[in-house]
């Protein structure tokens, strides 16, 4: 059996285009399969880790906050990395990532997150109005007076007698019996003297 000439050359050319096709197809597919923008987001910073980006053109990366730049328009090549910090804040960020791939738009991203408070970031309540009101004391509270001293144990003081008090009736034991008792003992002597005198004066008469 032999095979035309025209139709070895139509089916090298077919082989040929679907080969062509293939690589294309491959060549094609391999830049958007190697773009890996990565990044995350907590409540102090954003890291960037944006990998296997064409080097051989201009790539852009932009990232703002609530509209604000947080990392202003960069160029870069294959890789980029960092790692931004996030102001301080009391209610949830919103982050905004831009990256443009110079070979192509379809290889760009434009993504966004949310940065939530941090725990420890939260601002104290304001004081109300007024006079703030003092922390209540930790000290014991001081006794308002002394205890009472003891009762006194000693006997009290007898009471002298006031010298404009009447006399007292005199008892048998009064101090003037001595004096009595001497004067009764003087008048016996006396009169034992006297009758002595007499006798003795009749005696020599005789």
């Amino acid at each position: 059996m032999t095979i035309p000439r025209r139709s070895l050359r139509a089916a090298g050319t077919l082989a040929a285009a679907a080969v062509v096709g293939l690589t294309g197809a491959v060549l094609t597919a391999g830049p958007a399969a190697a773009h890996t923008p990565t990044w995350a987001v907590t409540c102090s910073e954003v890291s960037l880790d944006l990998t296997a980006y064409n080097s051989k053109v201009t790539n852009q990366v932009t990232v703002t906050v609530d509209g604000k730049d947080l990392l202003s328009t960069e160029t870069f090549g294959r890789e980029f990395h960092k790692k931004l910090e996030l102001p301080k804040h009391d209610k949830e960020l919103t982050v905004h990532l831009v990256v443009k791939a110079g070979d192509g738009d379809n290889f760009s991203r434009d993504e966004t997150k949310s940065a939530p408070v941090c725990e420890d970031a939260t601002p104290p309540p304001a004081p109300s109005e007024g006079t703030p009101s003092r922390a209540p004391s930790t000290e014991a509270p001081t006794p308002s007076a002394k205890p009472s001293e003891a009762p006194s144990t000693s006997a009290p003081a007898v009471a002298t007698p006031s010298p404009s008090s009447p006399d007292l009736a005199e008892t048998g034991s009064s101090s003037a019996t001595p004096v009595i008792a001497g004067a009764a003992v003087a008048v016996l002597l006396a009169g034992g003297g006297v009758m002595w005198s007499v006798r003795k004066r009749r005696t020599a008469q005789h």
